[in-house]
């Protein structure tokens, strides 16, 4: 089997060597959490503590509640707007007839994927600016209204994150969708067009069940990811003025453990975080799998 396939395992090769290198060696570095680590004694003659630093963060972090808030509040809102956002667009793409016009949407709305995050905050920043930004000045101009702080207001940050995630991801999202949707049988369209069936009633039927195993996948998958907030963008966006919501688990990993030089805590925060996710993703999957034919195992 190994020689018949060689190639195709060869192929494989480059993802497995990542996912070994990168995931799972460094989890070796998950006993840290568990000591007081001192680089110079190493990660074998560090004193072990048990459960201190997860007892000092629930317990001795002023923050740690807030934290945990700000990060469920975010990555919420982020699976209410933007997971569903990439399966409305499909469904729209996939109802255009022109094929010209349907590339050239689909091609403008990829281009910010490729933007890199820098860049994508740079954008928001210059945007949203209270003095010269192109939002504020549209607001003053067309409406009267007063400048407004949008990146020093607490109130506006969630609104400001989940909807730049939506711009710059939702023409990427609807790949797989899409994908899906190429796989559906044709000749279910045409039967459902003789049963006298509209395209309305053809989308409900139809395409949304064909899309319904990726869009389980995905769900799922994203459940994983729950606790994880996008950490490049929050730590680019957020300051003291709006630290009451953006302020989240990562930005407080980075803080304790690479400003603070704190790796036990900071790994301990960390490793809580993975497990929560962790928990989701296997509840979510027995769940699905337990109430449909589609699950991750």
């Amino acid at each position: 089997m190994l020689k018949k396939h060689k190639v195709l395992y060869l192929l494989m090769l480059p993802g497995i060597l990542y996912y070994l290198i990168f995931k799972y060696v460094p989890m070796y570095g998950i006993i840290i959490a568990f000591q007081d680590f001192s680089v110079g004694r190493g990660i074998l003659d560090s004193k072990f503590v048990g459960l201190k630093h997860f007892i000092e963060f629930f317990y001795v972090t002023p923050d740690a509640w807030k934290l945990i808030r700000n990060t469920v509040m975010l990555n919420v809102y982020d699976l209410l707007f933007h997971f569903p956002a990439p399966i409305l667009l499909a469904l729209l793409f996939h109802e255009i007839r022109s094929k010209f016009f349907k590339r050239l949407v689909q091609s403008i709305s990829y281009m910010p994927h490729f933007l890199s995050t820098v860049v994508i905050a740079g954008i928001l920043v210059t945007f949203l600016s209270p003095t010269t930004g192109v939002v504020n000045h549209f607001l003053v101009k067309v409406f009267g209204m007063e400048p407004i702080m949008f990146l020093g207001l607490p109130e506006w940050f969630r609104t400001i994150y989940v909807g730049s995630e939506i711009w710059q991801k939702i023409g990427w999202g609807t790949i797989l969708y899409l994908a899906a949707i190429a796989g559906i049988d044709p000749t279910l369209y045409e039967a459902a067009k003789m049963d006298g069936a509209n395209r309305f009633q053809q989308m409900r039927h139809i395409t949304l069940i064909g899309m319904l195993p990726v869009m389980i996948i995905l769900f799922v998958l994203t459940l994983g990811n729950f606790m994880e907030s996008g950490f490049q963008k929050i730590l680019l966006l957020y300051n003291s003025m709006n630290y009451e919501t953006s302020d989240v688990i990562n930005t407080f990993v980075y803080r304790r453990g690479i400003l603070d030089a704190d790796f036990s805590f900071a790994t301990a925060v960390g490793l809580f975080q993975s497990a929560i996710g962790l928990i989701l993703i296997v509840t979510a999957n027995r769940i699905v799998r337990k109430h449909s034919a589609t699950s991750l195992w």
